[in-house]
């Protein structure tokens, strides 16, 4: 779909490009991992621990030969049931004036939070039984 736009140059722009989504990605899960060690559980793990957690599933999807298109699309599944565990608890929280003080949600964000949180859950739910009960 690039071609026409770039030329040649497409395959080249879309291989750099993934690389910089796979890099920022990375990047912003080990964070992620670091705050939470840090601010919540009082733990404190060095850089090359996380580095090796985050990058070692790659390293071993590779030296498997495993396809990495559909590993990368069985990542992501695994992901969207991981995603309502976050989402739902982190609306909760965020909505309780309590927790949050003068940085609380507002209602119609809350309300956008839920409605996502229910779509990720029902399609879930979905593919469950798609999986399960295939030309049903």
């Amino acid at each position: 779909m690039l071609t026409p736009l770039l030329g040649g140059a497409a395959s080249f722009v879309f291989a750099i490009s993934l690389l910089a989504s796979g890099h920022a990605s990375s990047t912003v899960g080990t964070m992620a991992g670091q705050v939470i060690m840090q601010g919540f559980i009082h733990r404190k793990v060095p850089m090359w621990a996380r580095r090796l957690a985050t990058m070692t599933p790659s390293f071993i999807v590779i030296g498997l030969g495993l396809d990495p298109t559909r590993t990368l699309v069985l990542s992501q599944v695994v992901l969207s049931f991981a995603l309502p565990f976050a989402i739902i608890p982190l609306t909760i929280y965020t909505s309780k004036r309590e927790i949050m003080g003068v940085l609380v949600n507002h209602k119609i964000t809350t309300i956008v939070a839920w409605l996502v949180a229910a779509v990720i859950v029902v399609l879930n739910i979905f593919l469950l039984y798609q999986t399960f009960f295939p030309g049903s």
